[in-house]
């Protein structure tokens, strides 16, 4: 393991720049991501890339100008204290939540649930085979919830793979008890539209009610139709969770014609995601506001009725944004941190062909009052750091760091690793710690690295794809503030007052 004091300096632009031209192409011609038939049903396959690309990388990391392979490097104020690679599901891992002493792990082949109590030696309590992705993960309570997005023969955790074309294939959220963290119980399942790629949590008291995202319909697909512009909200009494159900479909993107109102995407809009539906949404209770990343569109919204949420304003960016991935709000809910999935995470986008504007988060003020408020762009913030040509980095998940008076974060970038950076001038981010792995392989494009990386009780914890939970504590005056609040629980697209 290397300690770096500074930042790298990339003296070479990694790739050559026909190899990057036909890329960016690419991008701008693809048409939206759209979810795979069932990636836990095997490892995700690299691309090939050219010789010339593989020697451009073997020479970049004997310059020491990018990590050797798997070699993991990290600025001074970030250590890394434990990896625990993967053990009895061997898909993606994806998303995390966090209730108490216990970390819960996402993963395509069903989830994990981590003892942190000694964050520098999680302990393994359950693992749940549950085939189906992404397997969103959140808890509230004695309740889990696990997000299908891909087309099972049933709802089962022992279904098989099976076309959306066909009637009888399911999609949807599934309810786990977990009330004994060493045993968990398979509750309920809601099929919803298109499946769910992800979902929300608005709690209440008595109730949890479930947003859920999804996309790309289809005129083949019975329970998938087009105009699909808007989300699933599903109602889960907690004393009564078998009793959970859709209760409403609120319409996101109101408009004429069969795909309803949302970005048109390519070719209006070349390189843009057609908006079929929603990515993500993060919801920010305490404000009874929410903020929708849904393909080709930001939104802001009022959840101050939870089952009949109301769009309060939109934006596009049709210049640097492909697809809205995923929002942040800041503490004082004055800003938004949306994130651009440049290549549908399954591109190299970080470097100097593609530039510091497209694939980065996009950073929006909230000006106005009430149903008046408006998203008002101010800046661009993307990783500092090139990586290589092999290696799919793309902004994702992550969640803000506790100080008061500062709009820090800490974010995942798949192979490009984990940032931590600050955004208190929105108008002039600044990147203030990392931590990443080199290159899985120098002979193909491959997936791996941070799918999420969340800030909890003192420590960030990151869930990576390939490699499996990493733990990492953050020391630095700027944000050793933050080691002071705690937390009960965290699903971060629940995002919590922090400072209540």
């Amino acid at each position: 393991m290397i300690l770096l004091k500074e930042s790298r300096t990339r003296r070479r632009r990694l790739g050559v720049a026909a190899a990057a031209a036909g890329l960016l192409a690419a991008l701008l011609t693809a048409g939206p991501a759209v979810a795979t038939p069932d990636p836990g049903d095997g490892p995700t396959a690299g691309k090939g890339v050219s010789k010339s690309t593989e020697a451009e990388v073997k020479a970049a990391i004997a310059d020491g100008e990018i990590p050797g392979q798997d070699e993991i490097v990290h600025s001074d104020n970030i250590e890394h204290l434990v990896n625990i690679p993967k053990d009895a599901l061997p898909g993606t891992n994806s998303d995390l939540a966090f209730q108490g002493r216990y970390a819960f792990s996402g993963n395509y082949d069903g989830f994990r649930i981590f003892d942190i109590s000694n964050p520098k030696a999680p302990k393994t309590v359950a693992q749940v085979l549950c085939p189906g992705s992404q397997n969103d993960i959140s808890v509230s309570g004695n309740l889990l919830f696990l997000s299908t997005d891909s087309s099972r023969s049933d709802s089962s955790c022992s279904s098989t793979t099976q076309p959306a074309t066909e009637k009888s294939s399911w999609e949807g959220m599934k309810v786990f008890d977990i009330s004994d963290k060493t045993n968990p119980k398979y509750v309920a399942a809601v099929e919803t539209a298109c499946g769910s790629h992800t979902h929300t949590l608005v709690p209440e008291r008595r109730n949890v009610y479930l947003y859920v995202s999804s996309y790309s319909p289809s005129a083949t697909y019975p329970d998938c139709q087009p105009p699909h512009d808007g989300i699933s909200v599903i109602k889960v009494p907690r004393n009564a969770p078998e009793k959970a159900a859709v209760v409403n479909f609120p319409v996101l993107f109101p408009g004429e014609g069969p795909d309803g109102g949302g970005n048109p995407g390519s070719p209006t809009n070349p390189g843009v995601s057609k908006t079929t539906g929603c990515h993500d949404i993060t919801v920010l209770p305490s404000k009874d506001l929410a903020a929708g990343a849904c393909m080709g569109d930001g939104i802001l919204f009022s959840i101050k009725d939870p089952e009949n949420p109301k769009v309060i304003d939109r934006v596009q960016d049709n210049v640097n944004f492909a697809f809205w991935h995923s929002a942040t709000f800041n503490q004082k809910a004055n800003k938004v941190v949306f994130t651009d999935e440049l290549g549908g995470g399954g591109a190299a986008t970080c470097n100097a062909e593609i530039g510091p504007n497209r694939g980065a988060d996009g950073i929006y003020d909230i000006v106005g009052k009430g149903d008046k408020r408006k998203l008002v762009f101010r800046s661009y913030f993307k990783i500092p750091r090139h990586q290589a040509d092999v290696e799919v980095c793309v902004a994702h998940n992550g969640s803000l760091i506790p100080v008061k008076g500062k709009d820090i974060m800490v974010q995942a970038w798949y192979q490009g690793g984990v940032s931590v950076w600050d955004f208190t001038n929105s108008s002039s981010p600044k990147e203030i710690g990392y931590f990443e792995r080199g290159p899985v392989t120098t002979e193909r494009l491959t997936t791996a690295g941070p799918w999420s990386a969340y800030y909890y009780n003192g420590y960030i914890y990151s869930n990576d794809i390939a490699k499996g939970f990493d733990v990492l504590k953050l020391s630095d005056r700027r944000t050793d503030p933050a080691k002071k609040v705690r937390l009960g629980e965290l699903n971060v697209q629940t995002q919590p007052d922090y400072f209540d």
